[in-house]
């Protein structure tokens, strides 16, 4: 059965936007519902704030350069885990009663160490050791997340944390700037990347939930993901390479997940119908030498990237299209 979600993002800059959201998602998605995010309240509810909240051990502060690791919680790391628990009442609320997957998204330890900025300024890019001790900060707060996500929503089928890592491809290719803007940081090298993948995605795992990794950025190495552990891949269709396609492929074949964004995330005229949508993932299958019939309980249909930046009206209409699609691959 194909199944069909979210990346994650919406539209909207207030707790009513967040409370709409919720309603959306479970009522459009009775397989994989997510917890959705609302990243225009914000920085304590964006990417780089959310993880900054999951991570365990470590505290951080909001600075004009954004989020700085620090030795007491400052006050906007306490509301960016009072604004995540306050989230997670609002989604266990209204998921009473809800048996299907649910999925949570958390910044990965690459995109959070090109972000964060070390206790002395520039990013924790810059420092190898402050790299391991924050990937090891998310992994250890990761398994109190999964745990927390499982207590409030205790019908669910299984729960799935998709690890985002729109950096990685940057951090690998040494194109992430320094703080004075003139410079980059040295690349890291794939062995170290992997390791830090490692640490939080088997954490996820043994926490009992399923890990994802998801990145819309061109040049994710899908390999390296998926020798870190991860067993869904979550990508952009219009941005693939025919080794993606390749790596994709051997996932299917593998038994693991493929993720795939057919759908524009921001609002495009004439939208695609749920018909042209199914084309599409058939067209792709067909072209990988696969069949809907056999693989598509590994298939999942998404936008192709977060909805923060489309309307709350295509927000709905897009999610719609994609669960109509996926009833039309599933029958």
């Amino acid at each position: 059965m194909v199944r069909a979600t979210g990346v994650g993002s919406h539209p909207g800059d207030d707790q009513h936007a967040y409370d709409e959201a919720v309603r959306l998602v479970l009522g459009e998605l009775p397989d994989l519902a997510y917890v959705p995010e609302v990243p225009g309240r914000g920085a304590g509810a964006s990417m780089t704030g959310r993880g900054v909240a999951v991570m365990a051990g470590l505290a951080a502060d909001l600075q004009p350069a954004g989020w700085r690791l620090t030795d007491a919680p400052g006050i906007d790391h306490r509301r960016a885990r009072s604004l995540l628990a306050q989230d997670l009442d609002g989604f266990e609320e209204q998921a009473q009663g809800y048996t299907g997957t649910v999925k949570v998204q958390v910044a990965g330890p690459w995109t959070l160490a090109a972000t964060v900025e070390r206790p002395r300024g520039d990013k924790v890019l810059a420092d190898s050791g402050a790299r391991r001790e924050l990937a090891q900060a998310l992994a250890e707060g990761l398994r109190d997340h999964v745990a927390d996500l499982r207590r409030r929503v205790p019908g669910a089928a299984g729960l799935v944390v998709q690890v985002d890592e729109p950096a990685l491809a940057a951090v690998l290719a040494a194109a992430i700037p320094t703080a004075s803007g003139f410079g980059r940081h040295r690349a890291v090298h794939p062995p170290e990347a992997s390791q830090a993948l490692e640490w939080v995605l088997e954490a996820v795992m043994e926490s009992g939930a399923e890990a994802w990794v998801h990145s819309c950025a061109a040049g994710t190495p899908l390999g390296l993901l998926r020798g870190a552990g991860a067993r869904g891949l979550s990508v952009d269709h219009a941005r693939l390479t025919a080794r993606d396609h390749d790596e994709l492929g051997s996932a299917l074949d593998d038994g693991e997940t493929v993720v795939l964004g057919i759908v524009p995330s921001t609002d495009t005229s004439p939208a695609p119908t749920d018909g042209e949508v199914t084309e599409s993932v058939v067209r792709w299958l067909d072209m990988l030498g696969m069949d809907p019939g056999e693989v598509g309980d590994r298939v999942v249909i998404t936008p192709s990237c977060g909805l923060a930046g489309a309307s709350p009206g295509w927000a709905k209409q897009s999610l719609t299209v994609l669960r109509t699609a996926a009833d039309h691959l599933s029958g």
